[in-house]
């Protein structure tokens, strides 16, 4: 079994920053990808970045140029750095890893608003 915890999150102002981290710990043979999804009321659960094994990362167009995801493979975690924050970044943000299977962190909260 793999397990994530998720650590951040929390209420920020516009144009503001936030950083949330997920830690992967169990039976982790291979990460191929981890990412951030973020889900809002009544709306389908949405890619918000990933970064894959060798490096590559891809990202929503909203937060293009705002959130950078990282990766420690060392630590098998992740970060997402949102910078320049939005009313319309406010969601449940939950982490993904892929491994034999994908796997999800019980999310976390964000909410932006002053």
């Amino acid at each position: 079994q793999v397990q994530l915890v998720e650590s951040g999150g929390g209420l920020g102002q516009p144009g503001g920053s936030l950083r949330l981290s997920c830690a992967a710990s169990g039976s982790i043979s291979r990460i191929n990808a981890m990412g951030w999804y973020r889900q809002t009321p009544g709306k389908q659960r949405e890619l918000v970045a990933v970064i894959i094994s060798g490096g590559s990362t891809n990202y929503a167009d909203s937060v293009k140029g705002r959130f950078t995801i990282s990766r420690d493979n060392a630590k098998n975690t992740v970060h997402l750095q949102m910078n320049s924050l939005k009313p319309d970044d406010t969601g449940v943000y939950y982490c993904y890893v892929s491994i034999t299977r994908g796997y999800w962190g019980q999310g976390t909260q964000v909410t932006v608003s002053s």
